[in-house]
């Protein structure tokens, strides 16, 4: 299955037509139990299920089922609301089941135990696929490191010691960790449709995106207005911009006068009170939002929330 929840296995459906095949004998029925769980009247309209050149009746199963799977959605509502359907089903017809004769009750029972066991098997499987993501994901989350080494590492890139391109990944990979150690979610850099993310972090809720720079002079308006425009672009975007060497008075001023604060702005001071202990990355967060939420600041001091000079 794509993601092991949006399509179903073929032995599942196989064992769904089955079912549906020895439950039901009028073509009408069976139709009639597809529309029950949410095929509409436009996919049922142009089947021709009457008179001897009619479909058969594994012919109308086999055309609705690959008629649902060509939805954009795979058919997945109705997939599942028959299979829901199916797994608790009780009644069989006793005009076509005694009196016919035409549907054997003993073979629909089967059909429908086996369904039941094919389920089952399906649930533990997706458990397991669960818990084992839960797993991994939880031990992405955890930091790998002290954050002696992490205020080390970046005391080391203030020296100079690397190239400014492996500063920039090294930064990127203390943020991250910064995060972790705080508890906080984080995901790794990223591009989506042609935008490089340096990260994200979730913080009480919100999921805010990551700019990551280390340049020679406090951050310029391009690439300020750059990643504002990447935030204004996402669904209730924040961000986080962090300039190792600050922000000039002109790009603060511009990005709050008259516009909606998304932006939050971060720089080297405020990353070494985090490194020597005297606060965590959460905090720091969490009293630059304080401040843009109260006051419209987005350039603060996390610890006296006093606005930053320029």
């Amino acid at each position: 299955m794509k993601g092991n929840d949006m399509v179903f296995p073929a032995d599942i459906k196989g064992c769904m037509k089955d079912c549906i095949l020895a439950l039901f004998w009028p073509r009408k029925d069976i139709v009639g139990f597809f529309e029950k769980h949410g095929c509409t009247k436009a996919e049922v309209d142009g089947l021709k299920i009457d008179g001897e050149n009619g479909l058969k009746r594994h012919e109308i199963i086999d055309v609705l089922f690959e008629t649902l799977n060509a939805r954009p959605d795979n058919g997945l509502g109705p997939f599942r609301a028959m299979l829901q359907s199916l797994l608790a089903w009780s009644h069989f017809d006793p005009y076509y089941f005694d009196k016919l004769r035409k549907l054997d009750r003993a073979a629909a029972t089967r059909n429908l135990e086996h369904l039941k066991q094919l389920q089952e098997i399906r649930d533990a499987r997706i458990k397991s696929d669960r818990e084992r993501r839960a797993t991994h994901e939880a031990a992405r989350q955890q930091s790998t490191v002290t954050l002696e080494v992490l205020r080390a590492e970046y005391l080391d890139l203030l020296a100079n010691k690397t190239s400014r391109q492996q500063r920039g990944y090294a930064l990127e990979r203390i943020l991250a960790e910064l995060a972790r150690l705080s508890s906080l979610e984080t995901t790794e850099a990223f591009r989506v449709h042609g935008e490089q993310i340096d990260g994200a972090v979730k913080f009480d809720g919100e999921h805010y995106l990551i700019e990551a720079k280390w340049q020679e002079k406090s951050a310029s308006n391009e690439p300020v207005y750059q990643f504002a425009g990447k935030v204004a672009g996402k669904l209730y975007g924040r961000g986080l911009f962090i300039s190792v060497n600050g922000f000039s008075a002109e790009v603060v001023r511009s990005l709050v006068m008259g516009k909606e604060i998304q932006t939050l702005f971060v720089d080297g001071e405020d990353l070494i009170l985090v490194l020597e202990g005297h606060l965590n990355f959460r905090d720091m967060i969490d009293r630059k939002v304080k401040a843009a939420q109260t006051k419209g600041l987005i350039y603060v001091h996390p610890i006296s929330g006093a606005e930053k000079k320029t």
